[in-house]
């Protein structure tokens, strides 16, 4: 059985002290680590070292933490956290708008980031029926696609580029298509650690709203994932 690879992150802040903090954390749980200070820098190491993770601040000198996540998203897979001190719902609609698969706000405690960690690290959850069925396969709802095994989603022709979380959220209600979702089953299926996410749902919201905008579903008449007023989501009927 060949050894498991070491993987690898970047954490990218101008405060030196919190960089320390956080490399240290990542170095006990087993990462390899590399720092950055600013973007332009940050955006090189990830071209040179292909990280799986980069913790990325949004208030960085020069080019910002969006701008950094937007061209990390023109050649790189790696999921994103970002840190910001700015807890308002702009900033947060801002970095996960351009491909951040989720944040944290300072202050945080270095043992909530790392739960967040390896909740963006968990591989999808596929089961044997999911395999060997045509149905759960490829999963269609009027013009949107899901090619699970693929991880792919398509409306009409068009590949839809999704994050991470878009894409497990997406995937967890298309699985039971008539079934109601609340926010909280939401929270515990696709981020899956309570703590990590500490009870907040209404990051389920802003995970939603993006999820319609790419997919070009109005929420006013929403074809693909209804909104079930007082209770949470379900996907449409196709």
């Amino acid at each position: 059985m060949e050894p498991t690879r070491r993987l690898t992150a970047l954490v990218v802040d101008d405060e030196p002290s919190l960089v320390r903090v956080v490399e240290g954390y990542l170095l006990q749980d087993g990462f390899e680590v590399r720092t950055a200070a600013d973007g332009e820098a940050a955006v090189t190491l990830a071209r040179e070292s292909e990280p799986d993770l980069v913790v990325l601040d949004l208030g960085l000198p020069g080019m910002d933490g969006v701008e950094v996540c937007r061209q990390l998203r023109t050649f790189s897979r790696c999921y994103i956290l970002m840190l910001t001190a700015r807890a308002d719902e702009v900033d947060m609609l801002i970095g996960l708008g351009v491909g951040a698969d989720d944040y944290v706000t300072k202050p945080f405690s270095p043992r909530a980031l790392l739960a967040r960690v390896h909740t963006l690290l968990r591989r999808p959850r596929t089961g044997a029926a999911e395999a060997g069925s045509d149905d759960q396969a490829q999963r269609t709802f009027g013009g949107l696609v899901i090619d699970v095994p693929a991880r792919e989603v398509r409306v009409g022709t068009s590949v839809v580029p999704l994050t991470r979380m878009e894409y497990d959220l997406l995937e967890t209600l298309s699985s039971r298509p008539r079934v109601v979702f609340t926010r909280q089953q939401l929270l515990d299926a696709v981020w899956e650690d309570a703590v990590a996410v500490a009870g907040d749902e209404h990051l389920v919201d802003i995970h939603v709203g993006h999820l319609r905008r790419k997919l070009g579903d109005d929420p006013k008449s929403a074809r693909y994932i209804l909104t079930i007023r007082g209770v949470g989501y379900r996907m449409g009927p196709g």
